[in-house]
């Protein structure tokens, strides 16, 4: 299939925006600055400092046996599980109350598609909070599977959806764990492989509930990340007919060296610790002040700052599909903003270069930010995703 490229203009700086925890310019310096040894040195005597601790007393004993109190812990974990339980109760409730469906452009006000929520047990059982959206008619030509990215949800793909079953065909979306109206602590996913799996368990369901009815996998950012993991580990066409991506994440580099260094001792010992200042609230993901508000305003929108675990599973299912980039056969439209800050459309054009696949498409959007779908052209970058799609069913 010919590729369809609008070239990047040479960006500043090798790694320019390929980092999931932004960093301001100066800090991407490769001379590390007296401050930042300083802050480094003092990160890990503090880390070693509260291990040390913890260890010690796990290991001490209690002088009067007799008296042996109930393990503190037990309380503050069970305290931390209802409160778990109530903030996922509170977020399906306001998943459930989103609007899904946009009226019609025509005078009558009838809307083009009928929508619907459900909940999914996931491959570990936890309930995931998931979004449907059919054409009036019923009678569909495909279905577009959506994936979302860190920290958003699936509601907010309300309006590609709504295009979508315009064009006659199906959307299907899933809250990943931790995140929208699904289980889990908010904002933190314990493994992108959990990810990956559910994707994988939520398709062939769509795919049960809708025989013979062509199916694509789409994902955005570190979901773009997990649906082609997932389609590295089914690889099987037959299942679907290829897969979009905007701005996937791909060769993710740590804030700083040393986070690549300490993030796997931290995601064990402490995979809930939050790095103060990893996710800065307001970072341009749209050029639309609107679409950007709307983001950054949305209780359901986690922005508070990253995990331990998930900023470490990020960095590893970037390094994993970049070592296994060639294995890249399924069909697939990689599409990126040249100026994204978040990740890096360099590395989205090392994909489609390395990759083997015989039908594969690029196209990158001069001077766009991360959000794609969120952009004031979002219906020309819908429309070309559409467009990509027939052309895979003819």
């Amino acid at each position: 299939m010919e590729r369809r490229s609008i070239h990047a203009e040479e960006l500043t700086s090798d790694d320019a925006g390929g980092r999931i925890m932004p960093v301001p310019t100066d800090a991407r310096r490769s001379v590390w600055s007296q401050g930042s040894v300083l802050r480094v040195l003092v990160f890990l005597h503090s880390f070693f400092l509260s291990l040390l601790l913890l260890l010690r007393r796990g290991g001490c004993r209690n002088p009067n046996p007799s008296k042996a109190a109930p393990p503190p812990s037990l309380s503050s974990r069970r305290r931390r599980a209802a409160e778990e339980e109530d903030d996922v109760r509170r977020r399906r409730a306001l998943a459930e109350g989103l609007t899904m469906v946009e009226r019609s452009d025509g005078g009558d006000g009838v809307s083009s598609c009928k929508s619907g929520t459900f909940l999914l047990a996931g491959a570990r059982r936890d309930a995931l909070f998931c979004r449907s959206w059919v054409p009036a008619s019923g009678d569909m030509k495909g279905i577009l599977v959506i994936i979302h990215g860190l920290n958003e949800h699936s509601g907010r793909y309300a309006h590609f959806a709504n295009q979508l079953t315009s064009h006659n065909f199906g959307a299907y979306a899933m809250d990943w764990i931790g995140h929208g109206g699904s289980d889990g602590l908010h904002g933190y996913v314990p493994s992108l492989d959990y990810v990956v799996a559910d994707t994988i368990t939520f398709l062939e369901k769509i795919k049960i509930e809708n025989p013979g009815v062509p199916c694509f996998l789409y994902g955005h950012s570190t979901g773009g990340a997990v649906v082609l993991k997932a389609a590295l580990s089914l690889q099987i066409e037959d299942i679907f007919r290829g897969i979009v991506l905007t701005s996937p994440a791909l060769r993710v580099k740590p804030a700083h060296p040393i986070v690549g260094v300490v993030a796997p001792l931290v995601s064990l010992a402490l995979p809930k610790f939050q790095f103060k200042g990893a996710n800065k609230r307001g970072i341009p993901v749209s050029r639309d002040p609107a679409a950007m508000m709307a983001k950054y305003s949305d209780p359901l929108v986690y922005t508070g700052p990253i995990r331990a675990r998930t900023g470490y599973e990020i960095l590893r299912i970037s390094s994993y599909l970049m070592q296994n980039i060639q294995a890249v056969t399924v069909p697939f439209l990689a599409l990126h903003g040249t100026a994204d800050r978040v990740t890096d459309p360099l590395a989205t054009e090392d994909l489609y270069n390395y990759a083997t696949a015989k039908c594969k498409d690029i196209k990158l959007y001069q001077g766009f930010l991360h959000d794609l779908l969120f952009e004031p052209e979002r219906d020309e970058v819908g429309a070309d995703i559409i467009d990509w799609m027939e052309k895979r069913l003819l």
